[in-house]
């Protein structure tokens, strides 16, 4: 079955899985399957005011709404565009007083949709509202009770000249938002920053080393004339050569996880058993939990006390990360390493998730040289582990190339950021701002190096003027949060 834009997919029904996605034509890594605008989004509560309702670009200086005064956007332009959705809200949170949290704007705007155009398939879309899995079935105590909290909120939200819907179908809208609600990126893609529902993406069955990746397009606004205007979107993108007949699979959680640690993270958050061959067969699973090799190994019990012991650091660190202790959380980092290094190998996560975070906050405090060295042995191990086209691993090897540019290590600096970019062009495409960066960083990165190889005594010598004109550009501070993930579930 293909639909407006969806030619090129074939929506089919599995035993087990249910319904899935198909390729109907070859596509090599890079290639966009197919891009989908949100049938609803919204801004996250704690964004609401840094944030633009309507492509969730985070923007200095944001015009707000005179009317309700809740909503924010870039400009007239991107305020024109939303309003047919935000018309109906725009009243109701005035009629209310305030807006309602996030979840019950979310479902607002798809139930406003669905008394505009019905709830049957709309243009350019597989699967109706209706149709979406909801899970309700399987929720939990808690969960049945955040579902009796939101619905009671809805209600209270929800004008009495609207359309009235049964409790039934508003608790089915609901279900559908915490099981299939997409998480939406600002446009560096580097923080999660509201939640959409895009019902094509929802088709898509996962894997743990799929053959597609999803990346967040916050469109194109500023072009003068509005036919070159883009809309927000998400693009599903090939990750390896796909022949017409596979299935399109995409990855719901991070793969630097052991097999039974992310079939349990996705039993709990997706409600399903993963029976792709990564986790079946356990692949990658020693390599996450490699000690290290030759005649002095380190006895079970030395393994099983140093995993103990870097769990234990790694809640301190998070404590201290929350309270922005960045010294102490070095700290930290550098007592974990000594008792790992002689035991762990170079590919354990634990091993890997430290390293990480030392060399992400040792690049904030400019101690770029040691930052460096953490980042080059975190990225030799992500190498090991990754699918060689996972966005993830792209991320981590150009914060690594910019760690390494920052410390006067221009060859390696150079190379990681090659390589870095070389991914992203795949994963995030050659218009995404972060890949536009990349280029720019390339671009940078081979002058100096050119310059380094001809001379190197002038080389250091321009750096260290260069240094002292300008100062050094700060790295941005450590988020405790991860990148963002897929789907959005709501805390």
């Amino acid at each position: 079955m293909t639909k407006g834009g969806m030619e090129s997919v074939e929506l089919f029904t599995t035993e087990g899985k249910g319904r899935g996605l198909k390729a109907q034509k070859e596509f090599l890594p890079g290639d966009v399957i197919f891009a989908e605008p949100a049938y609803a989004a919204v801004v996250f509560d704690s964004l609401t005011h840094v944030i633009c309702h309507t492509c969730f670009k985070r923007q200095e200086r944001l015009h707000r709404c005179g009317q309700c005064k809740f909503a924010y956007y870039c400009d007239r332009t991107c305020q024109r565009a939303a309003w047919l959705n935000h018309k109906n809200e725009c009243s109701a949170i005035k009629r209310h007083g305030k807006a309602p949290s996030e979840n019950i704007r979310l479902a607002a705007r798809i139930l406003w949709k669905i008394e505009r155009e019905g709830s049957g398939l709309s243009e350019g879309c597989l699967v109706s509202i209706d149709e979406l899995q909801n899970h309700v079935d399987s929720f939990g105590e808690e969960e049945k009770k955040d579902l009796r909290t939101d619905v009671e909120s809805f209600l209270e939200f929800w004008p009495p000249h609207c359309q009235q819907f049964g409790m039934q179908f508003i608790s089915h809208i609901f279900g559908v938002i915490s099981c299939n609600g997409f998480t939406l990126s600002d446009q560096r893609g580097l923080q999660a920053v509201g939640v959409g529902i895009f019902p094509n993406l929802c088709q898509a069955n996962h894997d743990c080393w799929p053959n597609c990746t999803v990346v967040f397009n916050n469109g194109n606004h500023e072009a003068v004339r509005s036919m070159f205007h883009t809309q927000m979107r998400i693009e599903l993108r090939a990750l390896s050569k796909i022949s017409p007949g596979d299935e399109l699979t995409v990855s719901y959680v991070d793969f630097l996880n052991l097999s039974e640690e992310r079939r349990k993270q996705l039993k709990k958050q997706y409600y399903f058993d993963c029976t792709c061959e990564h986790c079946k067969k356990q692949v990658k699973d020693d390599l996450m939990l490699a000690v290290k090799e030759g005649e002095s190994k380190p006895s079970a019990d030395t393994v099983k006390e140093v995993i103990q012991f870097s769990k234990d650091t790694l809640e301190k660190i998070n404590k201290a990360r929350m309270e922005g202790l960045y010294h102490e959380v070095v700290k930290l980092c550098r007592d974990c390493l000594k008792k790992q290094e002689p035991v762990l190998g170079d590919t354990n996560i634990y091993l890997l998730r430290i390293l990480s975070i030392a060399s992400e906050v040792l690049s904030y405090l400019q101690m770029f040289e040691e930052a460096a060295d953490y980042a080059k042995r975190m990225v030799d191990g992500y190498l090991k582990i990754y699918h060689p086209n996972n966005a993830q691993l792209g991320m981590a090897v150009m914060r690594a190339g910019v760690t390494h540019w920052h410390a006067g290590l221009i060859e390696a600096g150079h190379g990681l950021i090659c390589k870095a970019y070389a991914i992203l062009l795949i994963t995030h495409g050659p218009s995404h701002p972060i890949t536009k960066d990349l280029e720019a960083m390339r671009v940078q990165t081979e002058m100096e190096l050119r310059l380094f190889q001809q001379n190197e005594f002038m080389y250091y010598k321009m750096r260290e003027a260069a240094l002292k004109n300008q100062k050094i550009q700060v790295m941005p501070e450590p988020s405790n949060e991860n990148a963002p993930s897929l789907f959005h579930k709501k805390e």
